[in-house]
């Protein structure tokens, strides 16, 4: 078993949609970045390859590459699964959360779960989605961006061989 451990930010900015977790929340800002932005799921990304030995979001996701331009982050997701599973790895369970004044996620939470247990192959069991404000403190707390933190448990499949990492 290995254990990885993922964070992101992202600034909110007006004129993009807000998307967490794959869906897409009523707000009146949304988060500024090169894909979707989504900083529920890049922290997710980041923990995963993190647990993998397999450095970080940017190192295989560029925001150089013209490929990654808008792309969903659910997109990333996928392909962050398909790397683990070529090297042996799979998801044992995901604790992730995000840290936000507004919008409540709560109506939310089980759809993101869903959506992060589809992109990986996983029951969506396997994945908790919680929320945190800061009481007003901070760049979340003033509204000025949103953060996510993630911690991942993989496992070597049984009779995958040696790996990098």
């Amino acid at each position: 078993m290995r254990i990885g451990y993922g964070y992101d930010v992202h600034r909110l900015v007006p004129g993009r949609p807000l998307i967490l977790g794959g869906v897409e929340i009523p707000h009146h800002l949304g988060l500024f970045g090169y894909s979707d932005a989504d900083v529920l799921l890049h922290a997710v990304c980041d923990a995963l390859l993190g647990a993998a030995g397999l450095g970080d979001l940017g190192e295989h996701f560029p925001d150089t590459d013209p490929a990654y331009k808008g792309i969903p982050s659910l997109a990333l997701l996928e392909e962050t699964g398909n790397k683990l599973r070529a090297l042996g790895f799979c998801v044992g369970n995901l604790d992730a959360t995000l840290v936000a004044e507004k919008p409540k996620i709560s109506s939310y939470k089980k759809q993101m779960a869903e959506n992060i247990a589809r992109a990986l192959g996983i029951e969506s069991g396997r994945v908790n989605v919680k929320a945190t404000t800061t009481e007003g403190l901070g760049i979340t707390g003033r509204e000025e961006g949103m953060a996510a933190t993630c911690v991942a448990l993989i496992e070597k499949t049984a009779g995958a061989g040696q790996t990098q990492g």
